[in-house]
């Protein structure tokens, strides 16, 4: 099976509040991604909170078995990947579906194909691309955790993707949402304004 991470730890400063919580077709950012991966090959989910997290932990009604605190948000996206993946010790997963909360345009449609297509095609990566644009989310296989562990935190998990460019598989799909970062009050006028088109 695979593990879910939904990564929520950053400060959304320039959101000015937590994008975990904000709202988004009767739901939140954060619920939708926990909903869109609901998979029967997704068995685990973790959501990595830092800043804000006992307000959005509250707010979202998170049980605690999927609550991860990544005491060192301030790192960047990799020391919350790294902190997903620790989390994982214990468990045994084939991979990990990265899923930025910032990112949270996507269906389950699109996680149920690509999911389909990581164990179809045996790549180690596996990631959408909307019009040639990588996009999220991504999975990573389990023979790269430690990898990923080892990561230079300045240039995050693309040090992994450069490392095994032969073993990347890109699934082209029509959802822009895989390319859109949802990180400030401009954007989010953007989509909602598109919403309502």
């Amino acid at each position: 099976m695979l593990a879910a991470l939904i990564l929520s730890a950053g400060a959304s400063s320039r959101m000015g509040r937590p994008k975990a919580l904000i709202p988004y077709r009767e739901s939140t950012f954060l619920q939708h991604l926990l909903d869109v991966t609901r998979h029967p090959k997704i068995g685990v989910t973790r959501v990595v909170l830092g800043a804000g997290a006992d307000e959005i932990r509250i707010a979202a009604k998170l049980d605690p078995s999927v609550v991860v605190v990544n005491r060192e948000w301030e790192m960047g996206q990799l020391s919350s990947i790294c902190a997903g993946v620790r989390s994982l010790a214990e468990i045994e997963t084939d991979g990990i579906v990265l899923c930025p909360v910032d990112h949270p345009l996507v269906s389950a449609s699109l996680v149920g194909d690509l999911v389909k297509q990581f164990y179809k095609s045996g790549k180690a990566i596996v990631v959408p691309t909307y019009n040639g644009r990588r996009g999220h989310p991504a999975i990573f296989s389990n023979s790269l955790y430690d990898e990923l562990l080892a990561a230079p935190p300045e240039k995050g998990a693309r040090t992994v993707v450069w490392a095994h460019a032969s073993n990347v598989l890109e699934v082209p799909t029509g959802e822009e949402g895989i390319v859109l970062n949802i990180n400030d009050p401009e954007m989010l006028r953007h989509i909602s304004e598109s919403d309502k088109e």
